[in-house]
């Protein structure tokens, strides 16, 4: 008798680890997935998925995904998280790996109830249905409250094996994750950057200003963002491991870094004119605290990711209004 395999979604968070350490727990193969994109951060999924030693296949679909936020048929959330449009995406896109993976079916983390968008009970089937894989997906923490699909129906899994959790407690997942000894897992805010309002406000910057290409939606993740004219904005790192993040994805444009004065890296986007550059640096040096009001900064051209030419330049801090001003945030 064949051993019927499952792709599942993983996403790092509580309710997919669940997901997968019940099904193997049963004795089912699972084979985890997380699709990344610029606002789907690996790292978490990563984190966790080592930490309960579950191996992870990582799937770059930034350029596919990026076209959900053009027109999403069931619209967005409270920001620009076109939730259900996303899971039927993962779903078809799990579906597509399932042949080179020998896998038959598909499972997610979904909780019935639990999220007010996208895991009501009609959102649920939605997501089914667009997904256009509606009978080969099984949901284990809540399967035994939803419609019987194939591999129950076919007897590739129990159904007496499927769970009944539902509603937004967690309550019930904290003792199933005792029970799996599971000890480590994230808090229950999400990993998508499209429920971050500032992310969003920048994202939307983007949009207006008909920048919304794929490697400046990569940058948005990092840093702080000033938009400095139609044509131009500025990134500063946070901290070091920005700095270090930005200089490694930075393909195109302008870096900023002080010569005498430890701290953030700048880099600037867009077509720049001299003017801007000057606003750019006197805002670039507000950050350098121990800077004095004229400072040297090196201002390197990067080209293909490389650095292709060097001047220097005098910056001039000025009045800390002029972030709140160019800032691209809630303040």
């Amino acid at each position: 008798m064949k051993t019927h395999k499952a792709i599942a979604l993983f996403s790092g968070g509580l309710d997919s680890i669940l997901a997968v350490k019940w099904m193997q727990s049963k004795g089912y193969p699972v084979h985890p997935v997380f699709f990344k994109a610029p606002y789907l951060l690996q790292e978490r999924a990563i984190n966790y998925a080592i930490k309960n030693a579950i191996n992870l296949e990582i799937i770059d679909v930034s350029e596919e995904h990026i076209k959900l936020l053009d027109n999403p048929v069931y619209g967005f959330g409270k920001w620009l998280n076109p939730c259900i449009d996303c899971h039927s995406f993962m779903f078809k896109k799990a579906a597509e790996l399932m042949p080179d993976r020998d896998a038959d079916y598909l499972i997610s983390g979904e909780v019935l109830g639990q999220r007010p968008k996208s895991q009501r009970r009609d959102a649920l089937d939605s997501v089914s249905k667009l997904s256009s894989v509606k009978d080969l997906i099984v949901r284990p923490l809540s399967q035994n409250l939803l419609p019987d699909t194939l591999p129950i129906r076919e007897g590739w899994i129990a159904k007496k094996d499927m769970l009944s959790i539902q509603g937004r407690g967690r309550l019930a997942q904290l003792a199933l994750a005792e029970e799996l000894g599971i000890v480590d897992f994230p808090s229950p805010a999400g990993g998508c950057l499209l429920t971050d309002r500032n992310y969003c406000l920048r994202l939307r910057d983007l949009q207006k200003h008909h920048q919304d290409n794929l490697h400046a939606i990569e940058l948005l993740a990092y840093g702080r963002h000033f938009r400095l004219t139609n044509e131009a904005k500025l990134i500063i790192g946070r901290d070091e491991a920005e700095n270090e993040t930005l200089r490694h994805i930075f393909q195109q444009g302008i870096m900023l870094e002080a010569e005498d004065y430890t701290g953030p890296l700048g880099f600037i986007t867009g077509k720049l004119k001299l003017e801007t550059l000057d606003l750019a640096l006197s805002i670039f040096i507000l950050y350098h605290p121990k800077a004095p009001i004229f400072a040297t900064i090196d201002v390197w051209r990067i080209n293909a990711n490389k650095i292709t030419g060097k001047m220097i330049k005098i910056a001039t801090k000025g009045d800390r209004e002029i972030i709140k001003k160019h800032l691209i945030a809630y303040l």
